[in-house]
């Protein structure tokens, strides 16, 4: 029996049963998918697993999908990704057979209704779309972050995880510090008073350029729409620029902290240093929350040249005690109620994990609350809110973001669809 042929959370073969087939001898659509998924979770047992298809087959996407194989719980039976090298690259790894590598824009949705779930791993621009295709069609829904690059591809990915919930499906977000235990452990003590009233907080980002690989795929032919694509990281409507596609971890850090939405954002940014592409490569915002508390934040994508601190930090600082947070580094909360916290120096990969096993879990166990899906909104939603306020070098509410209507349009001509 092949990988593919194996059963899957369905408890039959994909010769026994397809979700075409199923459609077909039930006369419906959207209702058969949600009649079908909650069959999945009742009709589990420990052999079982989980056919797995993955969209997006860079780096990071076959990363992630090596380690949906090595948790056990899943197949994974197609790939998809815009470039043939890159699928077969990915398929060859992942022992998919030819037949269900797909290529083209749109050639993810071929292997919607092959698979029991999708992991999303292509560029920030497409996971909207392909998010809500692969909850139409019944997926379970494991995606990247950043979740989108403007606030209408926000509200679509808030969208698509209620209407997941409604079918029945999971929609988990994959952001590593929202898994680890340390970061846990000091925000539920955070909700609990630990750091007593908020004054004020810090945020950074502060790193090298991590697209440097791709500076030759620009280089060749900036206009060109292939080339931007294979070095979508700097682009900035493909990518959402850095401070959506990057520093989204330390905001994102930033509004757990303060778990509820600021109010304005004015900042600045540019381009200094990176030689090609859109996307700045430094960002300085202050944010405003309720009750007169100010966040900074900071970013770069440039040689620090030696200088400390650098990497994704958060600061919170109160009327009892500090909250400080490092991705990879130290988790503590200093003053009247200490906690000693821990590091977690393999958080890029042990955060992945956790949610890829909390993800089987999800699906097996019948848990379709998907709360991931809200706060990821928020946090992609206050990325724009300073990119906006950058860009435009003025004073930009929450208000105006959440009711943008501006969607970034790459202008893709001549790709294939």
């Amino acid at each position: 029996m092949t990988e593919c042929e194996k059963t899957s959370i369905t408890g039959k073969t994909r010769e026994q049963i397809t979700r075409r087939r199923f459609i077909a001898g039930a006369g419906a659509t959207a209702l058969s998918f949600t009649v079908i998924r909650p069959s999945l979770v009742r009709g589990y047992d420990a052999n079982s697993k989980v056919d797995l298809g993955l969209i997006g087959c860079g780096g990071r996407g076959t990363w992630i999908a090596e380690l949906f194989k090595q948790h056990g719980g899943y197949n994974v039976v197609a790939v998809a990704d815009y470039f043939q090298d890159r699928a077969d690259g990915c398929g060859g790894k992942l022992g998919v057979g030819n037949a269900r590598r797909y290529t083209g824009l749109s050639g993810y949705r071929k292997l919607l209704d092959k698979v029991d779930a999708v992991a999303i791993e292509s560029p920030p621009y497409f996971h909207p779309e392909q998010a809500a295709a692969a909850v139409a069609a019944g997926c379970h829904v494991y995606v990247a972050k950043p979740i989108a690059v403007d606030a209408p591809g926000c509200l679509s990915i808030g969208d698509s995880g209620k209407k997941a919930t409604a079918k029945k499906l999971c929609f988990l977000v994959d952001f590593q510090t929202r898994a680890d235990k340390f970061y846990m452990e000091a925000l539920k003590r955070v909700r609990d008073g630990a750091l007593g009233r908020f004054a004020f907080g810090e945020a950074i980002y502060h790193a090298g350029c991590p697209f440097k690989r791709m500076y030759k795929s620009w280089q060749d032919a900036p206009e060109d729409s292939e080339n931007r694509l294979r070095a979508w990281g700097l682009d900035r409507i493909l990518s959402g620029d850095i401070i959506t596609e990057q520093n989204i971890h330390t905001l994102d850090v930033m509004s757990w902290i303060m778990d509820q939405e600021p109010i304005w954002a004015v900042g600045t940014g540019g381009r200094t240093v990176r030689p090609v592409g859109t996307c700045w490569d430094h960002f300085a915002i202050l944010f405003e929350y309720p009750n007169n508390v100010g966040i900074t934040f900071s970013s770069r994508q440039m040689e620090g040249h030696g200088t400390q601190p650098e990497g994704i930090r958060n600061r919170m600082f109160g009327s009892k005690g500090v909250l400080e947070t490092e991705y990879g580094g130290q988790v503590i909360i200093r003053g009247e109620n200490f906690y000693r916290g821990g590091r977690s120096p393999s958080i890029y990969k042990e955060g992945a994990v956790v949610n890829i096993a909390n993800f089987y879990k999800n699906i097996t166990s019948g848990n379709f609350d998907n709360s991931t899906v809200a706060p990821s909104v928020r946090s992609n939603l206050i990325t724009i809110l300073g990119r906006t306020a950058a860009y435009e070098r003025r004073k930009v509410t929450w208000n105006e973001i959440i009711k943008s209507k501006k969607k970034l349009d790459a202008n893709l001509k001549g790709l294939k669809a």
